[in-house]
């Protein structure tokens, strides 16, 4: 590894390797009308995928009181659970890109504002992705993005400084998060942000799907 820019690729989940924007939205609007509340766009909800839960319902709902988002919290996990496909699909490419990256020495991770029993469920059905792994940080167990705390937990545990290390997610929140404790970040478009609004984030270089990463580090 001694050639390489980095020796740790940490992940987001949602939007930048499995493509679930579609049924979190979809989800959430589910409980927001259960609970008739006020109506939130869909782009408003999936402008804030990528954020621990908490914070996308005060975001969403900043009127609200703690009790209310608890009840709203609820809902969505019903909702999300109940009346959909239990998991989301990963990204064409995903998992033959990660399989490339772990062959080349390579240690992944994963970084995401899921819940740890959310992102134990997405890997308990995509077991050759968990395989891969060598840890993973979540929302409920750390601190939410755009805080750092769950990137300085994994180069803690693994080791590493910052700059070892490359986030890739499809969020501005994944580039403040990285840019926040001086890693590097590449940013992909098949998520919930665009090229600029990444950029302008701080991502280094903006892909298509995570899957081209490995031509990207050759280069």
């Amino acid at each position: 590894m001694t050639n390489k820019r980095f020796e740790l690729l940490i992940f987001d989940w949602d939007g930048t390797l499995a493509d679930s924007a579609a049924q979190i939205v979809t989800s959430m609007q589910s409980a927001i009308a259960a609970l008739k509340l006020p109506e939130r766009s869909d782009h408003e909800i999936r402008d804030l995928i990528g954020l621990g839960m908490h914070d996308v319902l005060y975001r969403l709902f900043p009127e609200l009181d703690s009790g209310d988002v608890t009840r709203l919290l609820a809902g969505y996990r019903e909702a999300y659970l109940s009346k959909l496909p239990p998991e989301a699909p990963l990204f064409a490419g995903a998992l033959e890109g990660l399989r490339k990256l772990h062959s080349e020495g390579y240690q992944l991770a994963v970084a995401t504002g899921k819940s740890r029993p959310g992102l134990n469920r997405s890997l308990a059905h995509h077991t050759e992705v968990r395989d891969l792994l060598v840890s993973s940080r979540t929302a409920d167990e750390t601190a939410s993005k755009p805080d750092p705390l769950m990137l300085k937990e994994l180069l803690q545990e693994l080791d590493l400084p910052a700059n070892k290390a490359l986030m890739v997610g499809d969020t501005e929140y994944d580039a403040h998060m990285a840019a926040a404790v001086g890693m590097p970040m590449v940013g992909v478009i098949c998520g919930v942000h665009d090229d600029n609004r990444l950029r302008q984030a701080g991502a280094e270089a903006v892909l298509e799907y995570a899957a081209h990463l490995p031509l990207w580090l050759v280069r």
